[in-house]
């Protein structure tokens, strides 16, 4: 209406939003409108490749959102499924759970229903954008957790967070591929030279931010193999410690079980109290196993 989009009862091009439909729905987008019942399913499934047909009176197109994030996701972004079904004289935009649609200036010069869903298209983009966004936050916050972790909490979040990246990849990877699709079925869509520029402007605000799910993807993918090195080599530096630690208390044990009460009593009981030889020979342990624990250290660090 006067150009923007919103709510009112009649307009000049009525986009009936659809937020997961019942069956009574449904049956009126299938039966009254025509909508292919297969292409309607896929509208809502999250596991659905974005594509683009031609099925006249309409032109169907499936889109990749990110799904709404909440704390309660431990650092899992998941991807959604949306259909534009794009008529002569109305929009209608099927989805599984509530989107921000047509907020801010995206609502304002929209007179054609080709600039309903080039402005639909540049909404769920820029929700990509905003997401990324959290998704280098929270690797942040990763990051510094692992430097002062010492269990595989910290690293199991990456893992999960790199999950959602490559998620990412695909959604922006299809929707790549439909605006391109798009851009080569322009005088199928009656697009104005207008609509094309911001078409092309769509493709490559896509790609940019493909291009940054793909670098913070590698990022977070080299730093877990690099954490998982580290972990490892503190676990052979360990076992290094107990062995030497091992073997320094052993080689005074064999002295104390040959030079036994008996035995070191009867060699000192004539010429030194055994209130005296007994602290001495315990110190001489002492200092016998410090020594082979030098030692050993010594040897591992050439």
């Amino acid at each position: 209406m006067e150009g923007r989009i919103s709510r009112s009862p009649g307009g000049a091009i009525p986009i009936d939003v659809y937020v997961l439909p019942d069956e009574e729905e449904r049956a009126h987008l299938i039966n009254n409108l025509g909508i292919d019942e297969h292409t309607l399913l896929s509208s809502t499934d999250p596991d659905e490749t974005p594509r683009l047909e031609f099925d006249p009176p309409y032109i169907a197109i499936i889109l990749k959102y990110p799904k709404n994030y909440s704390a309660d996701d431990n650092f899992l972004f998941r991807v959604k499924s949306m259909g534009l079904f794009m008529f002569q004289d109305r929009v209608v935009i099927v989805t599984d759970s509530v989107v921000p649609l047509f907020q801010g200036k995206i609502a304002a010069n929209v007179r054609s229903v080709q600039d309903v869903v080039l402005k639909t298209l540049l909404q769920t983009i820029r929700h990509f954008e905003s997401h990324l966004r959290v998704i280098n936050m929270c690797s942040d916050e990763i990051e510094n957790e692992l430097i002062e972790s010492k269990d595989n909490k910290s690293l199991l979040d990456m893992f999960t967070l790199e999950k959602g990246l490559v998620y990412y990849v695909n959604a922006l990877g299809g929707n790549c591929r439909v605006i391109e699709r798009m851009r080569a079925s322009a005088q199928k869509f009656g697009f104005t030279d207008e609509n094309i520029e911001l078409l092309d402007d769509l493709g490559i605000e896509n790609r940019q931010f493909l291009d940054q799910a793909q670098v913070y993807s590698q990022v977070l993918s080299g730093l877990m193999d690099a954490r998982a090195s580290i972990i490892n080599n503190n676990l052979n530096v360990m076992m290094k410690n107990m062995n030497a630690i091992v073997i320094a208390v052993a080689a005074p044990t064999f002295f104390t079980g040959v030079f036994g009460m008996s035995e070191f009593t009867m060699m000192t009981c004539k010429t030194i109290p055994w209130y005296f030889a007994y602290p001495l020979f315990i110190l001489v342990m002492i200092a016998f196993g410090l020594f082979a624990f030098w030692l050993i250290k010594k040897y591992e660090r050439h």
